[in-house]
């Protein structure tokens, strides 16, 4: 499997390596209780809400993010 800019947060997260993956860019978030309410989304429509530029998150990131995950898989 692939990860996408279309995958949900959910599908990363259950993904054990691309979970650390995750952790190890942007800390506690696979902990935070406010990732369970955005499990559904994909990886683009969080980046489309106004938490995710507070906390910094670009689509620079994320696919830098996707392109690690994707190497390790």
């Amino acid at each position: 499997m692939e990860f996408t800019l279309e995958t949900t947060l959910g599908e990363v997260l259950a993904h054990p390596q691309a979970k650390q993956v995750l952790d190890k860019h942007l800390r506690g978030v696979a902990a935070n209780p406010m990732v369970q309410m955005a499990q559904g989304l994909s990886l683009n429509a969080i980046l489309s809400l106004p938490q995710a530029a507070q906390l910094g998150l670009t689509r620079e990131k994320v696919e830098g993010i996707l392109a690690e995950i994707n190497q390790r898989i």
